[in-house]
């Protein structure tokens, strides 16, 4: 496996996992499959960048089997750009157990470092996802809150714990 950055030429790559993960885990995203299926592939190229603070990292096989991703922004605004978020962790299920997210996150916390300015890395997680939870905080992510009732998928309600990793 070899983690890199996405470019805008693998966008139907990444769209087809974006897809199957808003499919196979709709309590794990804010945003939803019938939203997001018919989006156009244009849309979803411009969603790609290659900049060292707004980012889609690929997990690969030797193949070039895109398995795993973890998207990262850094905020814009003058006060917030000190802070950066992760979002759309996810790894295929043939490929759960592996290391692969972990992974994802520690290239997300090892490029972090090298971002002037920035201090704090955030991430929210369904407190139902035991396994990520446990893996933020594996990592060093703290929490800082929670916010019940967060998301709604087929009448079932969903809390999502906020955590941050501070850097420095």
């Amino acid at each position: 496996m070899h983690i890199q950055n996405l470019r805008r030429e693998q966008a139907e790559q990444f769209w087809k996992l974006r897809l199957e993960a808003l499919k196979t885990q709709p309590e794990a995203f804010g945003s939803s499959y019938e939203e997001q299926v018919h989006t156009p592939m244009n849309e979803v190229e411009s969603r790609i960048n290659d900049e060292p603070d707004n980012y889609i990292l690929g997990a690969f096989t030797e193949e070039g089997e895109l398995i795993g991703m973890a998207g990262f922004r850094r905020e814009q605004g003058r006060k917030m750009r000190h802070k950066g978020m992760v979002w759309g962790v996810y790894v295929t299920s043939a490929h759960r157990g592996k290391g692969i997210a972990k992974a994802l996150m520690q290239e997300i916390l090892r490029r972090g470092q090298a971002i002037e300015g920035l201090r704090q890395i955030q991430l929210a997680v369904v407190t139902a996802n035991t396994a990520a939870a446990s893996l933020y905080k594996g990592l060093g992510f703290v929490s800082y809150g929670l916010e019940k009732e967060a998301l709604m998928v087929d009448g079932r309600l969903y809390d999502e714990e906020f955590m941050a990793y501070f850097l420095g």
